[in-house]
């Protein structure tokens, strides 16, 4: 059918249809609960801090870190392991790396053995992903 073809109702219910899987496109991301999130993140703050006034600790601050390479926040120690691993964190390799920090870089001196729920994982990835570069909430 082409476009001259197709009735208006039809082209409205195709813009309806294209506009609805856009504006979930970008929902992956909220999959987990930010408020849940915090409370996982208890167990990260022991090494790690988020927000305006972070700084590196044991391990790295962790603002912005969805996007960012590898081994890259300003000032922070780094294994050659980390530094060296060519990974830019997105969700994906996040889950992985959370659930056994160990094996998804070998050699790095994160010495936590890893969030096993999926559940925990999601919600403490959406606590992460509140924060921008400056640790501002987005």
């Amino acid at each position: 059918m082409s476009m001259g073809q197709m009735s208006m109702g039809h082209i409205a219910r195709i813009f309806a249809a294209a506009a609805l899987l856009a504006g979930t496109a970008g929902l992956a991301h909220a999959a987990g609960d930010a408020a849940e999130g915090e409370k996982v993140f208890a167990k990260c703050k022991i090494c790690h801090q988020i927000g305006e006034s972070a700084k590196n600790a044991v391990g790295p601050e962790l603002n912005g870190l969805i996007g960012r390479h590898s081994g890259t926040a300003p000032g922070y120690s780094y294994s050659d392991a980390n530094k060296n691993s060519g990974i830019t964190w997105d969700e994906a390799t996040f889950r992985e790396y959370i659930k056994n920090p160990k094996a998804k870089i070998p050699g790095t001196k994160m010495i936590f053995a890893g969030l096993p729920k999926d559940t925990d994982i999601d919600n403490v990835l959406a606590y992460i992903e509140q924060f921008g570069p400056d640790g501002k909430k987005k």
